[in-house]
């Protein structure tokens, strides 16, 4: 795992809680949410391909 993805993942991060609050504080919580529900996926969609990555390192290590 690259130290630039955990940066990546770091600054979505950031975004989506910034965004969070501005949207929390304008009134707008269902947005607010779903701005969050978004981040979550794209950060999973990025961590699921590293994951699937190690799987199949793990895989070729013990030749299953």
């Amino acid at each position: 795992m690259d130290v630039d993805m955990i940066f990546k993942i770091a600054a979505i991060g950031i975004i989506v809680a910034v965004l969070n609050q501005l949207l929390i504080r304008s009134g707008r919580e269902e947005q607010a949410m779903l701005t969050t529900l978004a981040g979550l996926v794209v950060v999973l969609s990025m961590i699921i391909t590293q994951i699937s990555g190690l799987f199949d390192t793990i895989k070729s290590l013990f030749g299953l």
